[in-house]
C-alpha cells in the first residue's frame, strides 16, 4: 500500500511540477503553510489517510500549489531542508499545546530545539513591552538556560523567569500565529 501512495505521490509531484523526472521536480517545491488537524480526517495528495500536519506546498517557479500533502510525503522528496523545516513547524504546534494545556514546561528536548528557539527570536517571540521589544538577551538567556547539561542547576529565579518567558511571551506568540491554523 505505501508503494503506491509513493507513486501517486510522484505522479502528482511530477504532473504539477515544470520538470518531468521525480529527481528535478523535487527541488522545485518548497513549504509554503501548514495547519494542524486535531482530528487526523485529512487526506494527502497521495491518497494517504489521516494525516495531521497539513502542508501547502508552492512550486517556485509555476507558482503552482500542492494541498495537502504530509510531513512523511514531503520528507520523500529527500531534501534536507524540508525535513528541518516540517521539523521546526511540527516542534511550534507541539509547544502551543503543550502551553494551552497547562502542562509543566521545561527547557528539554522534548519540546524545545536551539532551532525552535532561534526561530522564536527572528519571528519576535520574545520582543515584548517587558523589554521595551528587543528580546536578544531574553532569547540568550533561554538559549543558556536550553544548553545547560544539569537542569537541577537552574535556580528558582531562572526557573520563574522561564515560566514568565513561556507564559507571557512565547504562549501569546503561539498562539497569534497557530491558532487559525488548528481545525
Amino acid at each position: 500500500m505505501e508503494n503506491s501512495y509513493y507513486k501517486n505521490l510522484m505522479m502528482t509531484v511530477i504532473r504539477s511540477s515544470e520538470s518531468d523526472n521525480w529527481k528535478d521536480a523535487v527541488v522545485e517545491w518548497d513549504i509554503d503553510d501548514c495547519e494542524e488537524d486535531l482530528s487526523c480526517s485529512s487526506e494527502c495528495v497521495c491518497g494517504k489517510e489521516n494525516i495531521k500536519y497539513l502542508y501547502t506546498i508552492r512550486n517556485r517557479y509555476s507558482g503552482r500549489i500542492l494541498y495537502p500533502i504530509g510531513s512523511s510525503c514531503i520528507n520523500k522528496f529527500g531534501r534536507e531542508d524540508l525535513r528541518d523545516a516540517t521539523s521546526l513547524i511540527e516542534s511550534q504546534f507541539k509547544l502551543l499545546h503543550a502551553v494551552e494545556e497547562g502542562r509543566y514546561l521545561s527547557l528539554s528536548s522534548e519540546l524545545f530545539s536551539r532551532k525552535l528557539l532561534r526561530w522564536l527570536y527572528e519571528e519576535g517571540a520574545f520582543d515584548t513591552e517587558y523589554n521595551d521589544y528587543d528580546g536578544e538577551d531574553d532569547y540568550e538567556f533561554m538559549l543558556k538556560m536550553f544548553n545547560k547539561r544539569d537542569k537541577d542547576s537552574i535556580s528558582l529565579k531562572q526557573d520563574k523567569k522561564i515560566k514568565a518567558l513561556l507564559l507571557n511571551a512565547i504562549k501569546p506568540f503561539l498562539q497569534d500565529r497557530l491558532a487559525e491554523k488548528v481545525r
